[in-house]
């Protein structure tokens, strides 16, 4: 047992000083470039001929160019190398969450959710429902739209997929929105008729001051891999906003319905005496028949 104690202090010490020397070669490594570095840019400083021939220098904010930004990069990196493994799931996940931060930003809107505790759990649920049955869809029709209508002119291109989208999936995506929402909540065929009538042509007409920029940039600037995740986080604050939407016009309908049932207990009401009238005529009439 003695043994076996010293030799594994032994093998430790080993490792210990094994990695001791891994850090100090990192070190001085790191103060050799940082003193060639310097030294480069004094003498192109001394010699201004020599450093204008010479390659330009880079500016650091701080350290080498752009690798001040290098940590944000990770997380998106990160999403890319998902999305090339499983596409479908990465794209899925991303709707649930996507779908759900868009109903807790529209509940918060509408409401004082984190002072009044007035939380829609079953909203919440209902919205990630909604996101994932047209994830896959959605998805499908993007990678359809970047591979087509290619033109020689790119802003020929843009200006197609731009008009194709805003006249095929906007319509086609807003009508299943406010349908399911309706059909989910309990509402019958009818409701979810009369809410699309009321929704979708006032949400078409303000897609027309987001999205087609939104489309332009991710098909120009944005690479493949990361356009879902670009399009996700501009589609936050859209579904907040058909949230809100949806949501008023629940409200609207939930108002519409009380003033429909006022109005026939009015009217019942303004019956009644006529009807009691009408009895008491009848029964007049009826004891005057047999006295003649």
């Amino acid at each position: 047992m003695t043994v076996s104690f010293f030799g594994g202090r032994s093998t430790l010490h080993r490792l210990h000083q094994q990695v001791q020397r891994n850090i100090l070669k990192n070190h001085q490594a790191r103060y050799e470039s940082t003193k060639q570095s310097q030294s480069q840019s004094s003498r192109n400083a001394s010699n201004p001929s020599s450093s204008s021939s010479s390659q330009p220098q880079q500016r650091t904010i701080p350290g080498p160019a752009w690798m001040w930004i290098d940590p944000l990069m990770r997380p998106l990196r990160a999403y890319g190398r998902m999305q090339k493994r499983s596409p479908l799931t990465t794209q899925l996940e991303s709707s649930l969450i996507i779908y759900y931060l868009g109903d807790l930003c529209s509940q918060t809107v509408s409401s004082n959710v984190f002072i009044d505790a007035e939380y829609e759990p079953v909203r919440g649920l209902r919205a990630m429902l909604i996101g994932s049955l047209f994830s896959i869809p959605g998805y499908k029709w993007f990678i359809f739209l970047g591979n087509h209508f290619n033109y020689s002119s790119h802003i020929l291109s843009l200006c197609v997929k731009v008009v194709i989208n805003q006249m095929v999936f906007t319509p086609v995506f807003n009508t299943y929105f406010f349908g399911m929402h309706t059909l989910l909540s309990g509402g019958s065929w009818a409701d979810a008729k009369e809410r699309v009538i009321h929704t979708v042509p006032v949400s078409w007409k303000n897609s027309w001051k987001v999205w087609p920029a939104v489309t332009a940039f991710s098909f120009t600037f944005i690479p493949w891999q990361y356009r879902n995740v670009f399009a996700g986080v501009i589609a936050i604050g859209w579904q907040t906003y058909l949230s809100w939407l949806n949501r008023n016009e629940e409200n609207r309908e939930v108002v519409e319905h009380k003033t429909v049932d006022q109005r026939k207990s009015n009217s019942e009401e303004e019956e009644k005496p006529t009807k009691q009238k009408r009895k008491r005529k009848k029964k007049r009439e009826e004891d005057e028949q047999p006295k003649s």
